[in-house]
Parts: C-alpha cells; structure tokens; sequence
C-alpha cells in the first residue's frame, strides 16, 4: 500500500472499534450502577464484588483507546479538510451537543442523585427542574462542581475534553511543524522491534506520570486522555506499525493476559488490603504494571481489530452514525431506569437485564427519531448534509 493510499483509504476497522468501544462504555456504566464500593451517581441495592474484575479489567483501556482512536481520526481529518474547517467542524458538533446535553439530557441524573442521597424534598421533576434553571437556588448548595453552578457534563467530560484536546494538538503539530520535530515523533513509530516500542511507551508514560501526578488528580485523566489522543495522531498512517501488531496479535494477546494477571494479583493481594496510596518506588513499579498492561491490551485489540474488521458491512454506517447519540442517552436512561426499578424488588439478575434492554431500546428509539430531524441532528452532532442527501433521494 502506498502512503497515498493510506492517507485516504476508510479504516473500516477503527470504525468498528469505535461503535464497540462505546458499547462496552455503556454497559461500563451500567457496571457502576452495580459494582460494590465505587462511587456513582445512583447505586442499586444490588451490588456485586466480583463484578470490579471485570471493571477493573475493561478500565484500564476502554478510555485511552477511545482517545487514540479519536487521535488517529484527527490525523485523517487534517488531511482532508483546511485547519479553519476543522476548528469550525469541532466546534460545532462537539459544543452544540454538548451545551444542549447539559441542560436537556443530563439533569434526570442530578435529579436522581439527589432524592436518592436525600437531598432533595420530595417534588416532581417539573418542579425540580424549575429549580434547576435558578443557577443561584439553595437546594444546589452541594452541587457546585460543573461548568455552570450546578449544571455538570457528567458522562459527557469525553465531549468536552476532546475539543480542548483537539486545540491543543493543533497547535502543538503547528509549533512542531515548523521547528520540524514532527519527522522524529513520526520516527518513534516506525521501530522495526514492537517490544523496542512497547518498552519506550511504557517507560515513558510511567516517568511522566510518576514525575507529573505523585497523587490521583483530575488533571491526571486529562493528561491520559490527551497523550493518549497524541499517540493515535502519530500512529495514524504507519503502515509498519500496523503490520505489526496484525503480525504478533496472538502473541500480544497470551502477553496482555499475562500482565493482567499480574497486575490484578498485586491488586487483591496487596493493594486493596492495604488501603492506603502508595508512594515513591513502589508507586513508580505499580505504574510500570499499569502502563505495562494498558498498552499490551491496546496494542492486541488494534491488531486483532485491524485482522478481522478491516472490511465494509452494510450496517457499519449506520452504528457508526449511532454512536454519537448513544453516547449523549446513555447515562441518563441507565440511572433513571435503574432508579424506576428499584421500588419493585427484582433481584439482582432482573434488574440489570432490565436496566441493558431499557437503555439500549432507549439509545435506541431516541436515535431513530434523532436521524430523521435536521435540528435534533444538529443537536445531537450529526451531519446535516447527510439527513439532506437522504431526502433529496427519496
């Protein structure tokens, strides 16, 4: 394949990674609405311990690889649309939805959240939601963390860090552009040894994080997301790089299973037991298992993804239009769901199953009404010339 090939041929694979990242996002929340311990906006009477495995399995890369996934589009973007059109596109179908989020799609989360902790008196949404619009109301004397008083993105933090992360990155490609760095970064990725570059990732990430964030912070999710987000902008069209981890997928695979296992060993055995951080060298070898294990399984999923889903299938734009609206719903209809089903006493198989059939027939029928309004389109994020094409043809 040549390099203008591959600046321009569709990544069937990465569009089907995107559409299962996002459905493993879901049932994530849904996850943490049951799993034992962990904070949420609304918690089950059912809640399970075994169930942090398997969350804390799917955490260590659900998020980065959303961010590189997100990186490499970015990457493709850029080569097909003027910088002035790419701000302008972001900006609009990333502020629109999520300024309309915000005030529409996420308050049944607060407003759940605060019956269920006991901080609210007993009213009805309509009346908690005229107190919602009151940006200086007392009820919300607790509530102080959003971007507004009050008025949070909640799940939708992914939306708005990514334009940030998307204006940074601009400008940062601009600078190195022109002091002609760019080639040397694109060179990293180039390595003829995969493990010569799993080891720099690794260790690079781990020092930085070591030497930037001695302690759990929110800026240290922001730096994940954005570093992540850069290193899918520089993977984005080496062909070598892909070969390789198509090349050893099986072997990535057995390695990731290895170092997961390590990893949550030293979790049951020693960390949660012992209940406190850890500091200095120890804290240094834990980020090393870490990053050791998160760039395994990003690795092994990019390989197997590129092998086995690198090809067209006539459903694929249709999930991949979805995505974005699922994305939006989601939340909202798990927590009101899971709060509505609780005062029927089901159990704790029943509830669960009900809370995934609701929420995906939720995302569900709210996307099929989205995809046929050009201003629920807008709202949502969707392309507009598409909803126009579609009925000029009929």
């Amino acid at each position: 394949m040549t390099d203008k090939s591959v600046l321009t041929a569709r990544r069937h694979d990465l569009d089907w990674l995107r559409v299962l990242l996002f459905a493993v996002l879901i049932f994530y929340h849904i996850g943490m609405v049951y799993v034992a311990d962990w904070g949420y906006h609304y918690k089950s009477q059912y809640q399970s311990e075994w169930l942090k495995t398997l969350m804390i399995f799917v955490n260590q890369w659900r998020l980065p690889l959303l961010f590189l996934i997100s990186g490499i589009a970015i990457r493709f973007l850029l080569n097909k649309v003027s910088v002035i059109k790419f701000v302008g596109l972001r900006t609009l179908r990333l502020w629109v939805p999520l300024l309309f989020a915000i005030w529409v799609i996420v308050p049944p989360q607060l407003y759940v959240e605060m019956i269920s902790k006991g901080d609210l008196p007993v009213m009805s949404y309509g009346q908690f939601y005229q107190a919602f619009l009151d940006l200086s109301h007392p009820y919300f004397e607790h509530y102080q963390s959003g971007i507004f008083p009050h008025v949070d993105v909640n799940h939708l933090w992914y939306i708005r860090e990514l334009w940030y992360f998307s204006m940074y990155l601009l400008l940062a490609y601009g600078f190195l552009s022109v002091i002609k760095v760019m080639p040397f970064l694109y060179r990293i990725f180039q390595q003829k040894s995969l493990l010569m570059l799993y080891l720099l990732l690794v260790i690079l990430m781990s020092a930085t994080h070591f030497i930037l964030f001695p302690l759990a912070s929110e800026g240290e999710r922001k730096a994940l997301g954005f570093s992540f987000l850069c290193y899918g902008f520089l993977i984005g069209w080496q062909p070598q790089f892909w070969q390789q981890v198509t090349h050893h997928r099986k072997q990535l695979l057995c390695f990731a299973i290895l170092t997961f296992s390590i990893l949550i060993s030293y979790y049951y055995l020693y960390y949660a037991p012992q209940n406190t951080e850890s500091k200095g060298g120890v804290y240094f070898i834990e980020l090393l298992f870490v990053y050791g294990n998160r760039w395994a399984w990003i690795l092994t999923i990019l390989g197997f993804g590129h092998y086995y889903l690198n090809r067209n299938h006539r459903y694929l734009k249709y999930f991949n239009e979805a995505v974005y609206p699922y994305y939006i719903l989601h939340q909202t209809l798990i927590i009101v769901s899971a709060y509505l089903l609780n005062r029927y006493q089901l159990g704790a198989f029943i509830e669960p199953v009900l809370v995934i059939i609701l929420t995906f027939s939720g995302c569900a029928l709210g996307y099929e009404l989205i995809r046929r309004s050009a201003v629920l389109r807008l709202l949502f994020g969707l392309k507009i010339d598409t909803y126009r094409a579609n009925n000029q043809g009929k």
